[in-house]
């Protein structure tokens, strides 16, 4: 009788062992598959710096790679202006974005936006690119000095490079932007090259990223054009989560965001004009150049459109 009863003890004590195994497993799945987004989906917001199919398509596939990570639905949405996606984050209508590095100084001043992650080289270094103003290669224009009197084209008030930087060269060359040269936005960079080969301006700003991507597409070739101005190194976009999100929630996306390989990220790497490589995590200080011209410019947020 004994015996039988430890039997059957024995049995209970494994059944139980087996439930709570079970009732990990499922606790485990569980916790898997909680939702972290804000309302049950995030809106993934990203600057205008580029138009088209591609432009799209590319955030699209990156959103939907999210999506899978997230386990919610992520919503693109691609702003009309800098200064909107600024706005849309401050309102709670963007969750996450990608911004500009001038859009981000804002973003992180007027809504909070917290950097976590930004693009990297192939040996895990943060990306970054260069500021530049192009002329005709037999212009007589050779120095930024030289552009007092003539029209320039740049891409966007709310631009790092197609405005803030070249901006900042035409005021240390001793020009007055607002009197001395005639500015004209073109409103994107793609299209700030175009008016320059087209020669509906005498200079234009071509970033190093616009002229790598126009250069392999055969639309730019820097043989026929001559760079009178090149800004130092810029660190590229971070991608950042609206502050007042959860804190889980931000762990979730820059986890997301940091388990992304170089083939998932191929296609925002191609309209960026880099090499594919992962993302690492942002971090706020690199951007303290760009806070500095701000400052020297006194820029505010209504002068970037």
């Amino acid at each position: 009788m004994r015996a039988r009863r430890l039997a059957v003890a024995f049995a209970a004590s494994v059944l139980s062992a087996t439930a709570l195994v079970a009732m990990s497993a499922v606790s485990a799945t569980a916790a898997k598959n909680v939702n972290v987004c804000p309302s049950g989906s995030v809106n993934f917001g990203v600057e205008p710096y580029d138009a088209g199919a591609k432009f799209t398509g590319a955030y699209q596939a990156l959103t939907n790679v999210l999506s899978k990570d997230l386990n919610c639905p992520v919503n693109l949405i691609v702003t009309d202006n800098y200064t909107n996606e600024i706005e849309a984050m401050k309102s709670g209508k963007i969750d996450v974005g990608e911004f500009g590095p001038l859009g981000y100084i804002f973003a992180h001043t007027i809504a909070n936006a917290q950097p976590v992650a930004v693009f990297a080289t192939a040996q895990r270094k943060p990306v970054t690119y260069t500021a530049g103003l192009w002329v005709p290669v037999d212009s007589t224009i050779k120095t930024v000095a030289d552009l007092k009197g003539h029209t320039i084209a740049f891409s966007d008030p709310g631009s790092t490079s197609g405005n803030l930087l070249p901006r900042y060269a035409l005021i240390k060359a001793g020009l007055n932007p607002d009197k001395d040269v005639k500015i004209i936005f073109a409103g994107s960079h793609p299209a700030s090259l175009l008016a320059l080969t087209n020669g509906k301006v005498d200079a234009g700003e071509v970033n190093s990223q616009q002229q790598a991507t126009a250069t392999a597409a055969k639309q730019f070739d820097p043989s026929k054009y001559r760079e009178i101005w090149k800004s130092d190194p810029i660190q590229n976009d971070p991608i950042t989560v609206r502050g007042s999100l959860s804190p889980s929630f931000k762990a979730a996306v820059k986890k997301a965001l940091l388990k992304l390989t170089p083939a998932q990220l191929k296609l925002v790497d191609t309209e960026l004009g880099v090499d594919s490589g992962p993302m690492i995590p942002a971090n706020d200080a690199w951007y303290n150049p760009i806070r500095a011209v701000v400052n020297a410019e006194h820029l505010q947020i209504s002068a970037i459109g």
